[in-house]
């Protein structure tokens, strides 16, 4: 937190998606299971007794309460960073439960990430300048890093025409 704001340095694990469909009212893991593979299975790959695990840890750290409310809300309001992979998968299933509780912060959360996605592309580049040019691989690491955030950038435009009204 350089900067002062909240970053969800995230396990890229499907414990908030397993959090989330908890949060108004308890379910059965099995359902629970059924509900990502069915909805959210292509942004997480969960097996069952993933599920399974994943809920004993969150009973065990006693997040199956108003606790874990807390942790879910505080999570569904940060962006996911500049990783183009927790884009993909947090940021998509932030979407999900903002179109499911909270539909009115789903435009401001586009915009957040966009913003979160811009700064990583400020440091990449300032980095960029910064390396001497006999090192090949590391420019060639950042020039990828940075083409992935500028196309991250277009798929957030694109994506949410999905979300405005029509």
């Amino acid at each position: 937190m350089a900067d002062g704001k909240p970053h969800h340095i995230g396990t890229l694990s499907p414990e908030m998606a397993l959090l989330g469909l908890l949060y108004r009212k308890p379910k059965h893991g099995y359902d629970l299971h059924r509900k990502v593979i069915t909805d959210l299975g292509e942004v997480w790959h969960l097996s069952q007794s993933q599920a399974y695990s994943i809920l004993k840890r969150l009973e065990a750290r006693g997040d199956i309460s108003e606790q874990g409310c807390q942790r879910f809300l505080k999570w569904l309001e940060t962006p996911s960073g500049g990783s183009t992979r927790a884009i993909r998968m947090e940021f998509t299933t932030r979407l999900y439960f903002m179109k499911m509780y909270f539909p009115r912060k789903i435009l401001h959360a586009f915009d957040q990430q966009r913003v979160e996605a811009k700064t990583h592309i400020q440091r990449l580049e300032k980095t960029l300048e910064e390396l001497p040019d006999d090192q090949v691989y590391n420019r060639m690491s950042v020039e990828m890093r940075l083409k992935q955030l500028n196309l991250v950038l277009e798929w957030l435009d694109d994506s949410q025409k999905y979300f405005e009204k029509k």
